[in-house]
């Protein structure tokens, strides 16, 4: 018999929408066909399932298209959560809503601005790197005194705002190790030394259209 089609994943590795997607999809254990995209050369096949032409995309053996990355996040953890990330060890599913809303809102915009100060007019990069930088520091202090956002063990939270955490820090590395946040430094020096982290960040080749994409997660040495 022939195997069972599996779920296909658009994604562009250094994504951070991309990244928490697939953080989930590999922590759940559900197999996934990987497609990388180039987005300034976006497959029909991707703008086909999601007109808005952005990653992640997963597109289910039934057809439904889930192109939002924490309904990816939270659709594989739906199928099997061994971590237990949708339960954190301290405080609420709802406060970690609202961490990862702040995350996507407020910072996720400061963050775009002292990215990409020429993307946007009129824009001054360090009032946003200060601004985005309060965010940070609420962080840090939520951090102290335990290794993860929620208490003991890694949460939905961690994993979806980590990616942009370190989008932020990198693009002044030096500036970021230098401000007064050692615990949040060190919790994003864990985060990019995980194993899982290394999982979901190989690369691989373009995808093109009519060809089979990677099964993802791939193997843990």
């Amino acid at each position: 018999m022939p195997s069972p089609a599996l779920p296909v994943l658009y994604s562009f590795r250094r994504c951070p929408y991309a990244m928490r997607a697939r953080l989930a999809v590999a922590v759940s254990g559900q197999y996934c066909e990987l497609r990388e995209v180039v987005l300034r050369a976006k497959p029909a096949e991707l703008l086909a399932a999601s007109p808005k032409g952005t990653v992640p995309v997963l597109v289910l053996p039934d057809g439904k298209v889930i192109d939002q990355s924490l309904d990816i996040m939270h659709w594989a953890l739906t199928q099997h959560d061994p971590e237990q990330w949708l339960t954190p060890d301290r405080g609420s599913s709802t406060d970690m809503a609202s961490l990862i809303q702040q995350c996507d809102g407020s910072f996720k915009s400061d963050l775009d601005r002292y990215k990409y100060p020429d993307r946007y007019e009129n824009t001054n990069a360090l009032a946003h790197r200060a601004a985005g930088a309060e965010y940070l520091m609420e962080l840090d202090r939520r951090l102290q005194g335990q290794d993860h956002l929620f208490g003991t063990r890694r949460s939905l939270a961690d994993m979806a705002i980590a990616p942009f955490v370190r989008q932020f820090a990198h693009v002044d590395m030096a500036w970021f190790e230098a401000q007064p946040w050692p615990v949040l430094i060190r919790w994003l020096e864990a985060f990019l030394a995980d194993t899982r982290f290394a999982q979901i960040m190989e690369k691989y080749a373009a995808w093109e259209s009519g060809t089979e994409g990677v099964r993802f997660p791939p193997d843990v040495g």
